[in-house]
């Protein structure tokens, strides 16, 4: 019988702490999550990276404004270094930024995790506190990639509030819950847990239901980090790529502090 090694694993130096942000229900703001934990960490001081593992449909280029960008490399050591792009304190790589956005991405899974690590291992991330990757919907290449062959600290689970979300989302708890890969779960995030109008602050609209988050945090015992509301600002801060403007607002901030609080 052939012998199997077992996978050895990916060290990135001078890396610290690499979060995950997952979910297995695409449309639920993940990536928006991502890159507010990244913006909150490098506002308190941290060195932070963000990295954009979803190959098939990349958001960071846009909330970043940095769509149609493409990155430059170096020669150091005798190795050629991809030199991520810089917003807000935080170092940003996207598998978005070799894609054409106009074209369907037909690459099989073997072709997506060997650009995956290839962005992990050859991007010259420099010294940091953390690093959060923003994974695609799902539990299929790009994750199993990630949890076998590189050290991560912890995952961060998003859901919105709608049963039709939580069935997917359990899938990827079990996946992380796996008896092979155990990988903390630090806390559920549920986003757009209510519509507040800007001009209402003490309005809340329940439109996509109620308790998602709560039904989830107690037939899985793990906490609810914290509950993120919507109004009519953020998806053009979003689509604007100025994402540092939902911070701005107190109860946005207030919320991403909590969640912070998870594994800082």
């Amino acid at each position: 019988m052939k012998e199997f090694k077992p996978i050895e694993k990916f060290h990135l130096d001078n890396i610290k702490n690499i979060i995950i942000v997952a979910s297995g229900k695409g449309g639920v703001g993940k990536s928006t999550v991502a890159a507010g934990i990244a913006l909150s960490l490098a506002k308190k001081g941290y060195k932070t990276g963000l990295m954009d593992a979803d190959i098939y449909g990349p958001s960071t280029p846009t909330l970043f404004h940095l769509q149609n960008e493409h990155p430059i490399s170096e020669d150091k050591d005798g190795k050629t270094w991809i030199i991520p792009f810089e917003r807000a304190g935080i170092k940003i790589m996207s598998l978005g930024f070799f894609i054409n956005p106009e074209q369907a991405v037909l690459w099989r899974g073997p072709m997506a995790t060997n650009a995956l690590k290839q962005l992990l291992n050859e991007t010259a991330w420099g010294e940091l506190d953390y690093l959060i990757l923003d994974t695609p919907p799902g539990t299929g290449d790009i994750h199993i990639t990630l949890v076998q062959q590189y050290e991560i600290n912890g995952v961060i689970i998003v859901t919105t509030p709608q049963l039709i979300a939580l069935a997917d989302v359990q899938k990827c708890i079990g996946l992380y819950n796996a008896s092979n890969i155990q990988i903390p779960i630090l806390g559920i995030v549920e986003n757009m847990a209510w519509f507040t109008p800007s001009c209402h602050p003490d309005e809340k609209y329940f439109l996509f239901g109620k308790g998602g988050g709560e039904s989830l945090s107690k037939q899985f015992n793990i906490p609810v980090i914290a509950q993120i509301p919507m109004n009519e600002n953020i998806c053009n801060q979003c689509d604007g790529g100025l994402l540092e403007e939902m911070l701005q607002e107190k109860e946005m901030d207030g919320n991403f502090e909590q969640l912070l609080k998870s594994f800082i």
